[in-house]
């Protein structure tokens, strides 16, 4: 993997622990579950995108 790759990966990576944190958060704070559901498709996108960096 070249090291803009690996860049790109850990940059991906971090923004999907953000998410996953966001979701968290918006958990603890009750927040409704439609909102939490966005947030979920929001973190698989994520996911998805990191997934296709192969």
């Amino acid at each position: 993997m070249s090291p803009d790759r690996a860049s790109e990966l850990k940059d991906s990576l971090f923004e999907l622990r953000c998410a996953a944190e966001d979701i968290a958060t918006a958990v603890n704070e009750g927040e409704n579950a439609r909102d939490i559901a966005k947030l979920c498709q929001e973190m698989v996108d994520l996911a998805r995108n990191i997934e296709k960096l192969r």
